[in-house]
């Protein structure tokens, strides 16, 4: 059993097909499939049932594929200690930031980012939470900004930020500068779809577990500007994070929140196995930098945690 072989399983994993697998091990196929099948010959096991397509793991291949991970994982580990690596922050890395986050935080980090990391080089995806966690585990990413806590013990938050919910609203009845989540018919409230941790945190804050429809229509939208221009044009009201109205243009439309102030706690997130922690800290301090000195603060908030069934901190 070698680390290489280890590797070619994992990636089989990844990718579910042979041929894509050895493409993005760097080698050809017939290589590939002789050495996964060396394998299952040398431990005795069946690993992945060649009779369906895609390919599936064997339930005894499921064990081993993530102990395999899990190996590779700590001599990633051990190989950039050596190398010292850990204290670098050169080189090309994978990084996932959630939809609700990504139009407003990127232009405020990535320019300040580039421009004091130039030999850093950030493959940057727009993702779902579920979607940046698996990817952490598998590997295939390496650093993340999304909604904490997840309560994930693979996975390292770095607390960032806390972003308050902000009213969007045509409405001004009550005409109060604060609002009241008690005060909210949460059969008017748009919704992004399922699947964003940004719903749930809506529903949460108005106490639902699924959206009521008080329209004549049912819409979701996956982006916030949609539900913003709906607002605009009259449809109920939404929630909105605060990076998301800096236009002036938007001010009008929003109120805060009565004290305590409802908040989403935005983290840096990576596999406990990350150990780049140059990089960790310097994108830290460059998002703290770029955004609103005030967000940092949570001594007058209420995090509402993103897990329908987390309770509110």
């Amino acid at each position: 059993m070698t680390l290489q072989q280890l590797e070619y399983v994992v990636a089989l994993d990844n990718f579910r097909q042979f041929t894509l697998a050895a493409e993005k091990c760097w080698v050809s196929q017939p290589t590939l499939t002789m050495q996964v099948k060396k394998l299952e010959d040398e431990i005795g096991m069946q690993l992945f049932d060649r009779g369906k397509q895609p390919l599936v793991p064997t339930k005894n291949g499921v064990v081993f594929i993530d102990k395999a991970r899990r190996v590779i994982r700590e001599f990633n580990k051990v190989k950039e200690f050596v190398s010292t690596e850990k204290e670098a922050v050169e080189g090309n890395f994978t990084f996932g930031v959630i939809p609700t986050a990504a139009p407003y935080l990127l232009p405020l980090f990535l320019p300040v980012f580039s421009q004091k990391f130039p030999n850093t080089l950030l493959t940057v995806r727009e993702l779902q939470t579920d979607e940046i966690i698996l990817r952490l585990k598998q590997g295939t990413l390496d650093l993340g900004v999304l909604a904490t806590p997840l309560e994930d013990d693979e996975i390292r938050e770095v607390p960032l930020y806390y972003e308050p919910f902000l009213l969007f609203s045509r409405s001004q009845d009550p005409p109060v500068s604060f609002a009241s989540a008690s005060d909210l018919d949460p059969a008017k409230m748009l919704v992004l779809t399922e699947g964003h941790c940004f719903r749930n945190q809506m529903l949460s804050i108005c106490n639902r577990e699924s959206p009521s429809n008080g329209f004549n229509f049912n819409y979701e939208s996956g982006s916030i500007e949609a539900l913003k221009k709906m607002v605009k044009n009259g449809v109920g009201f939404t929630l909105v994070p605060e990076l998301a109205v800096q236009e002036s243009e938007d001010k009008a439309f929003v109120r805060r929140f009565e004290d305590p102030q409802p908040v989403r706690e935005m983290s840096l997130v990576v596999h406990s196995s990350f150990a780049r922690e140059a990089l960790i800290e310097g994108m830290r301090k460059t998002i703290l930098g770029s955004i609103p000195e005030h967000l940092q603060k949570d001594k007058t908030y209420r995090r509402i945690k993103w897990k329908i069934n987390q309770q509110d901190a």
